[in-house]
């Protein structure tokens, strides 16, 4: 007899679970919604402002438009951004090298020109300054600015941060570029 409770038992789970799916279909014929195409609301897309985005970058990077690019910061950000530097770099004034070198006054400096630390063959023998422009090459991705030098850092890919930090960086300096 033990054994005819437990087949009542899954008979009743089955027919429960028949009842169920039946029940399911039959409420979805009965209350067949037809949705028109028009119903629903349509998503401007984003494209446009990734094409002003771009356009402003291509400006931002050309000679005559670092002033456009500048204007897209400003130093207390710079001094947020900074911190992705302060790992690696110091940025007060009289602060040594750590893996990187010092920061201080480095906007206006010639590339690879402090003393006390040893450079990349690349990094020192690539003769610019680090003025606005060189700087946001660099930071965009260091890797590929200057081909050869062993800075591990991936880059800032926001314009914002990119120009806040050189904006920063250029106060971090006993005489400051004046801004173009």
């Amino acid at each position: 007899m033990r054994g005819f409770e437990i087949n009542k038992i899954i008979a009743a789970i089955i027919l429960t679970i028949v009842i169920i799916l039946s029940i399911n279909k039959l409420a979805d014929v009965v209350y067949n919604v037809k949705v028109r195409e028009d119903a629903t609301y349509k998503v401007a897309k984003v494209t446009e402002t990734k094409e002003i985005s771009k356009d402003n970058n291509k400006k931002a990077k050309s000679a005559n438009d670092i002033k456009v690019f500048l204007d897209l910061g400003n130093t207390d950000h710079g001094k947020t951004v900074a911190k992705k530097c302060i790992g690696c770099h110091s940025v007060s004034k009289g602060g040594g090298n750590k893996i990187g070198p010092a920061l201080w006054g480095v906007i206006g400096r010639k590339v690879g020109s402090v003393s006390e630390y040893k450079y990349s063959k690349a990094m020192s023998g690539f003769g610019k300054n680090w003025d606005f422009e060189a700087m946001n090459n660099f930071l965009i991705k260091p890797k590929d600015y200057v081909k050869g030098n062993k800075m591990a850092f991936a880059g800032i890919s926001k314009e914002k941060d990119r120009a806040s930090l050189i904006l920063y960086l250029n106060e971090q300096n006993g005489s400051p570029l004046p801004l173009p």
